[in-house]
């Protein structure tokens, strides 16, 4: 009887841990460039054999049951969203694969697929409330001006022609490496700047978070939930019984 409060705490666990991970995506439905996570669990037994076993991940059983299932990882959907025209100057998207470049003012580098961009107090290309846009080789853009638009590969021009710099586009050979930081931007190592990446101006790419697929998704691990803690209860109640009435006989 006693197994049974471990299925059911793990059960609430889980189910917690994804509504946290749902409401975050719904959260961000409006955020340009935001891309969806999905929570994945794995089996107790399944993560002790990773910990305990060697380089080549063998290990001894240690048992035929697993009473809980463990926190694995986070998995971010990476898939193209829906390319939307704002006919706004600074506003840019990229179609296929990549990221922009951003660094903030402790010089750290961060990747993002946000393209509402605007201009900082000394003229800068900047994400705001991130940091300022990098070229492909790494160093801050300075517009001077919002009068500009875009070109193919991702250069921006005076409105009267003049070239004022190019937007730095990069690529990661693993996707799965990188890491979703607080602020919803990716931190990875070895980026490679794309040479004629396709970029966008005037569109703004929008989170490819499906509404519907997670209200259906929050509601069913919300009943889930529910019904473990309503289930640990009745444990609750017969662990008393047994403790209380049985053990008198």
């Amino acid at each position: 009887m006693f197994k049974g409060f471990y299925n059911l705490t793990s059960s609430m666990l889980t189910h917690q841990q994804n509504l946290n991970v749902i409401a975050n995506n719904m959260v961000n439905i409006s955020t340009a460039g935001y891309k969806q996570d999905r929570y994945v669990a794995s089996t107790f037994d399944e993560v002790m054999y990773s910990r305990v076993g060697n380089k080549q991940l063998t290990g001894s059983e240690i048992g035929r049951q697993s009473y809980i299932r463990a926190a694995s990882q986070i998995v971010t959907d990476y898939t193209q969203g829906v390319l939307e025209p704002t006919d706004i100057p600074l506003d840019f998207a990229i179609n296929g694969e990549g990221f922009f470049a951003v660094q903030d003012a402790e010089g750290e580098i961060a990747y993002t697929r946000m393209g509402n961009f605007s201009l900082d107090d000394e003229g800068y290309l900047c994400l705001p409330g991130y940091g300022r846009m990098l070229d492909p080789e790494m160093r801050p853009i300075y517009l001077g001006t919002d009068k500009v638009y875009g070109g193919d590969s991702g250069l921006i021009y005076y409105d009267d022609g003049g070239i004022i710099g190019q937007l730095g586009v990069f690529a990661f050979d693993d996707l799965d490496a990188m890491e979703h930081t607080d602020r919803g931007l990716f931190t990875g190592d070895n980026a490679q700047a794309i040479q004629s990446p396709n970029v966008l101006n005037g569109y703004l790419e929008r989170s490819n978070t499906d509404m519907v697929k997670q209200m259906t998704e929050m509601i069913t691990f919300q009943r889930a939930l529910q019904s473990a803690a309503q289930v640990s209860k009745m444990y609750d109640q017969l662990m008393s019984k047994a403790a209380n009435d049985v053990g008198r006989l």
